[in-house]
């Protein structure tokens, strides 16, 4: 038998879908609800900065786990936020977005054979991160409406093998915000089993239903989690990567080598932005985030419902996972592309979520990051092509 040219990890997963349908729709000029990049620009204050930064010459390498005035700020942040007390020399790392953090974090704590507990629908990126470490998700499904943390689920799918659970709140795609007692029920398991909880809290502050509760701050929980988070989305600067990780010092310590290998550090000019950003904006600041994505959810959502999709309205983050079985029976590749091509709004395939590609067949999601006019408009195509096809 010839040998394959590639390597077997590379085997398990696939490229990107979310990037292939931002290329979809660039083909057919759709607007492009895949995704999660928003349309309108990020705050004045962190354009300025960076500007600054680079005209003052901080365009050289950084300290590889940060630039020290960014984990300052970070810890300040988590201080003011959460009651959390972050040491910034030995528990943070910044990282090339909250992508590479992930990545990281996986390669750092989980060994070949391991396994890796996921909720399902899960960001695509969950099951690569363990497939990349020679390791094996298990999925532990999460039933629409609600999308709810079912406890005996997740503590049949834990065996002698499960080394982390992966959890992302506010949940993309789901649009949960998990409670306290969702949260409770994970730690009961890590401590238990002798787990690491691996959070992506990126969508931290962006919320409108109940609060965010970091998992380090549960009882027991401070020593065995990695939080991942970053700037992309509280700053609106999808494009700058600008990621980072709190973790205890032992894990920090093996997460920066790492880091320090996969991509050397985040951009130096932009980390004095982002650092510029936690140090300028106020409460204020958060506040009016959550107000305005509110109303963009606001404005999608009922939009989708007259179109003829069944979804559940999201209580945070920014994306809207939607059944469309009563517009077509076509399966959600096939559906998503249809709709870039004849609708002019380009969604993410439900398939590319989930471990089963049957379990997404009749699901797509929707990003509303992006103008109030621009989700208007997708709204307005959406039903128009609706009424076309009924």
């Amino acid at each position: 038998m010839k040998q394959s040219r590639t390597a077997r990890r590379t085997h398990g997963f696939t490229e990107s879908v979310i990037r292939e349908m931002t290329r979809v729709a660039n083909q057919h000029g759709a607007i492009n609800l895949a995704q999660g990049f928003p349309d309108f620009p990020c705050h004045e204050v962190l354009k300025d900065a960076a500007c600054t930064a680079i005209r003052a010459d901080i365009n050289q390498y950084a300290i590889t786990w940060g630039t020290p005035r960014l984990r300052r700020a970070l810890a300040e942040k988590y201080r003011k936020f959460y009651g959390l007390e972050v040491d910034p020399e030995e528990e943070i790392v910044v990282t090339c977005g909250a992508t590479e953090a992930m990545a990281a974090v996986h390669m750092a704590i989980v060994n070949p054979g391991d396994e890796v507990v996921v909720l399902e629908p899960f960001y695509e990126n969950y099951g690569p991160d363990a497939i990349l470490c020679e390791a094996r998700p298990v999925m532990i499904p999460l039933d629409p409406p609600d999308y709810r943390l079912d406890p005996d689920r997740l503590n049949a799918a834990i065996s002698p093998r499960t080394r982390a659970i992966v959890l992302n709140t506010p949940n993309n795609p789901t649009g949960r915000v998990f409670t306290r007692e969702e949260l409770d029920a994970v730690a009961d398991a890590c401590r238990e089993h002798d787990l690491f909880a691996i959070t992506d809290e990126i969508y931290e502050h962006i919320h409108y239903e109940g609060a965010h509760i970091p998992m380090a701050t549960l009882d027991g929980m401070r020593d065995r989690t990695i939080t991942v988070s970053g700037f992309s989305k509280t700053f609106s600067v999808t494009g700058w990567r600008v990621g980072t990780i709190v973790a205890p010092p032992d894990l920090t310590a093996a997460i920066r080598k790492v880091h320090d290998f996969l991509t050397v550090g985040a951009p130096a000019p932009l980390q004095e932005a982002c650092a510029a950003g936690l140090e300028s904006l106020g409460d204020d600041y958060y506040r009016q985030l959550a107000i305005d994505y509110r109303a963009r959810r606001d404005s999608l959502f009922p939009a989708l419902v007259a179109a003829g999709f069944s979804c559940t309205c999201p209580q945070g983050a920014y994306y809207i996972l939607a059944d469309f079985s009563a517009l077509s029976d076509l399966d959600d590749e096939a559906f998503s592309r249809r709709l870039a091509k004849e609708a002019g709004v380009a969604p993410v395939p439900g398939s590319s979520f989930f471990q089963d590609p049957g379990r997404g067949r009749s699901l797509v999601r929707f990003a509303f990051c992006k103008r109030i006019e621009t989700l208007k408009e997708a709204g307005e195509r959406l039903r128009s092509f609706a009424a076309r096809n009924a």
